[in-house]
């Protein structure tokens, strides 16, 4: 049971290119510490130099190691920073500015790609190719997702993986995460891409409960039907101009329409390359679905000794119940189940921070 028990890292100074330990760095602290789905964060932690091991600097060289923070309670790594700069001289602690393993994406070109008809998974692992050569230690966790898909890019197109990784997600692709876990032998740490059509567990009935009273310290709950967040009718087109261009049906969502709701349309292009105006029309069915409530999200603050546990309890994708007895905004109460789309931990103020998104 770790409910009740505080937050407390042990960080490892990891060489990158193979995950293995070079160092523990008790010395360290950091500021909260933050994980999204789909994109990369960055942290900047302190190294106490009095107190830090012998091989600190190797352990820290920008480039060339990962920091990871383990939680003690549970021994299961919460992420990895890759190093990226070190700042120190008169003051007793070194700087070390981090930011997490899909920022390395960015740093990385496409493979040349020309598949149509293929597994999305396929997409993303075609794509990605070159994080597999000359890199941190990932491996691709990316079965198949039983979905269709098209994609083109050559190497003068200069993309990075990231760029065409968000592009594939933002056109009805695939969610996708970096994990953090332990070698078979636990002499280090490894790098699973998990690509999934969702990631994390999705349910109705998750365990997870953050509560007020209860966890709960504060919570935000965020509603919007701006642009691109909210709509009622939906429309999907294909590349080209003018006649030539293939869309998809016009879908509407009748039954708020009928209860009285304006029409807010929506226009996009999904960004695999669809011609098929029935693939066209499945996209836009996907969207409407989306965008037909608006954007309902919850910011939650709670005791992070209290409240579930980051990695152990839940992660990002998961779905987590929310549970309001009484508040100002919520005088009768209230209950919702939504999705994890981020988190924000910590350990030194006892806070854990997710963001929770309720699909529509």
């Amino acid at each position: 049971m770790t409910r009740g028990r505080p937050v407390e890292l042990d960080w490892y100074g990891c060489d990158l290119r193979s995950g293995q330990i070079v160092e523990q760095l008790q010395a360290i602290t950091s500021p909260p510490l933050s994980r999204k789905l789909g994109t990369s964060t960055t942290a900047t932690m302190s190294l106490a130099l009095d107190g830090a091991p012998r091989e600190w600097e190797a352990a820290t060289t920008p480039g060339r190691t990962m920091l990871v923070p383990v939680d003690r309670a549970t021994d299961l790594p919460i992420g990895a920073w890759l190093t990226l700069t070190r700042a120190g001289g008169s003051a007793p602690t070194v700087e070390l500015g981090g930011a997490t393993p899909e920022a390395y994406f960015d740093r990385r070109y496409t493979a040349p790609v020309s598949q149509f008809g293929v597994d999305q998974a396929v997409l993303f692992t075609a794509t990605g190719a070159p994080l597999l050569v000359d890199a941190p230690p990932f491996v691709f966790d990316a079965p198949d997702s039983g979905i269709l898909g098209s994609y083109s890019v050559g190497d003068g197109d200069d993309r990075t993986i990231l760029s065409v990784w968000q592009e594939l997600t933002a056109g009805g692709g695939p969610e996708w995460t970096v994990d953090v876990a332990w070698s078979p032998d636990r002499s280090g740490f490894v790098l699973p891409i998990r690509v999934r059509p969702q990631i994390g567990t999705v349910t109705e009935n998750p365990e997870p409960i953050f509560d007020l009273p209860g966890s709960i310290s504060s919570y935000t709950l965020a509603e919007s039907y701006e642009e691109g967040k909210g709509a009622t009718s939906v429309l999907a087109s294909g590349e080209g101009e003018g006649t030539s261009r293939l869309r998809s049906d016009l879908v509407t969502a009748d039954d708020l329409l009928a209860a009285g709701y304006c029409r807010w349309e929506y226009r996009y292009t999904p960004a695999d390359g669809l011609t098929d105006p029935g693939q066209l029309t499945a996209h836009a069915l996907e969207e409407l679905a989306v965008t037909r409530a608006g954007a309902t999200v919850w910011t939650v603050e709670a005791v992070a000794s209290r409240a579930p546990r980051v990695i152990a309890d839940f992660g990002l994708g998961d779905s987590i119940r929310i549970e309001i007895a009484r508040s100002p905004r919520h005088p009768h109460g209230a209950t919702a189940v939504a999705r994890c789309w981020s988190w924000s931990l910590d350990p030194g103020q006892d806070r854990i921070s997710p963001i929770l998104v309720e699909d529509s």
